[in-house]
């Protein structure tokens, strides 16, 4: 079992548990988990992102440059979401894809806040709001452009394993 470089004890509010942690267990059903157990996983803006549907700040989150080759996955539940090819630079302040990386990767709803009619995109598999997709781009091969909150996800590299990638940055958070 993988163990935290800092004693979960000295944050008994948050203790890191990684039995607990869908993205390094898929027999783990991430829909039963407490929001305390979604807090001891997730930073604080992954939490606010795919747990309370925040959304960041435009150009402050990750992933606006191109981390090269390999695949995006839910920072929550380490869903396969997008590959690194249906990336690309919209200028919105977001990381921008223009597909999934396959059918039923997502989940969409017609979203009414905010005073306006919008489709949110949801992880299929965790259920965690990733962002919303607009039909405003005609230089993409859907004409779509996937407008996604970059906490909510992470870049596996080509050739690295999800559950290494989702360890260290588990780990990460408590350095």
């Amino acid at each position: 079992m993988p163990t935290s470089p800092v004693d979960p004890s000295l944050f008994p509010d948050r203790a890191l548990d990684p039995a607990l942690d869908p993205a390094l267990d898929p027999e783990i059903n991430p829909r039963t988990l407490t929001p305390d157990q979604w807090r001891s996983l997730l930073s604080a803006p992954e939490y606010a992102i795919l747990r309370e549907s925040a959304t960041e700040r435009p150009n402050t989150g990750r992933y606006l440059a191109d981390p090269g080759p390999g695949s995006f996955h839910c920072a929550g539940c380490g869903h396969r979401l997008y590959g690194a090819e249906h990336k690309f630079h919209s200028g919105c302040g977001w990381p921008s894809f223009f597909q999934q990386v396959e059918y039923g990767a997502l989940e969409v709803h017609r979203d009414v806040s905010h005073g306006m009619v919008r489709t949110e995109m949801r992880c299929a598999r965790c259920g965690g709001h990733l962002g919303h997709i607009f039909q405003d781009a005609p230089q993409t091969p859907t004409g779509q452009r996937h407008c996604v909150n970059g906490y909510a996800v992470l870049h596996v590299p080509e050739g690295n394993s999800v559950a290494e990638v989702f360890r260290a940055h588990r780990n990460d958070k408590w350095a």
